[in-house]
């Protein structure tokens, strides 16, 4: 059985397409595949179902995956733990998990460079040009800096990070919301440039903080991110709305993670995540909590 993580950007989201470091955690909800050879290739996931020469998205993200790793026919079956589409990287953990249950099933090292290379291929045909902090996120353990052109980079945290995670509202498409910052960056490129430098800042100083132990810093750090993305205008009136009910229950900051237009808020929470979540779904907002252990994170091989 073959595993994957989900993830939350806690610093960079959108920014990171364009250069701009950000950092993700890996958290414990994520997807398990399992392959085995088959007379012609298929591809399950609860309900659905795809072939490799399906013309569904899922199909041609199927095709593609397969294809970067010349693998043979085989029968692959996953489980998601996660919400689709809601910003916590469920498409990037179904690359992951999938590809490296063919490479095991195909009787080939779980190698990270190719699992990685063939996320790639599955996450293009969803989300057009993914910068990569997803699969990335998806595939190492624990807190990540990345860098779209040195790509991750383990971060030692100080301390572990408590996290309450709530689904502010319905998906929104990740290609339609990166285009959307990229039309706006067309149009009045100063804006988008000056908020690029102010998240570049907030990134490199949550980096400290992180190192440090500093929680309440992170906090503070997030929740100047999450004003600067809504600057760029990919927050909703439910994220608001969800953060707000975070930071007020005792979160130490909070701010969508993902793309954006609706999907999921993260929020820092001081030890104990019962008073965010009790908060959230005394609103009606669906939600659960996590955590990154203060162990650093580990690149596989």
């Amino acid at each position: 059985m073959a595993r994957a993580n989900g993830k939350v950007i806690l610093l960079g989201e959108h920014a990171v397409v364009y250069g701009v470091p950000a950092i993700a955690a890996g958290i414990e909800r994520g997807v398990e595949a399992s392959a085995r050879p088959a007379e012609s290739s298929s591809l399950r996931i609860g309900e659905r179902s795809a072939r490799p020469g399906d013309d569904s998205e899922l199909g041609r993200a199927f095709a593609a995956l397969l294809a970067s790793l010349a693998a043979p026919q085989l029968a692959v079956e996953a489980t998601l733990e996660l919400p689709p589409g809601s910003g916590l990287g469920a498409s990037a953990a179904l690359g992951v998990a999938i590809a490296r249950a063919v490479l095991a099933a195909s009787g080939s090292e779980p190698d990270s460079a190719r699992v990685l290379t063939a996320a790639a291929a599955w996450e293009g045909v969803y989300h057009g040009n993914p910068s990569g902090v997803d699969a990335a996120a998806a595939a190492h353990a624990g807190c990540l800096l990345f860098d779209k052109l040195t790509g991750p980079q383990p971060i030692a945290l100080g301390r572990e990070l408590v996290l309450a995670i709530g689904l502010a509202g319905p998906p929104a498409s990740t290609k339609l919301m990166v285009e959307g910052v990229a039309r706006l960056r067309e149009r009045r490129p100063a804006l988008v440039e000056k908020a690029l430098e102010g998240i570049r800042a907030l990134v490199r100083n949550a980096k400290l903080c992180l190192e440090a132990g500093d929680l309440p810093g992170l906090g503070s750090l997030m929740n100047y991110n999450q004003m600067l993305l809504s600057g760029l205008f990919v927050s909703t009136e439910g994220i608001e709305h969800c953060c707000a009910l975070a930071r007020d229950a005792g979160a130490l900051g909070a701010k969508l993670t993902g793309a954006g237009g609706g999907g999921a808020v993260v929020a820092l929470c001081d030890r104990d995540p019962q008073p965010i979540l009790t908060a959230w779904r005394a609103a009606g907002i669906e939600c659960f909590g996590s955590s990154v252990p203060a162990t650093g994170a580990a690149l596989p091989r």
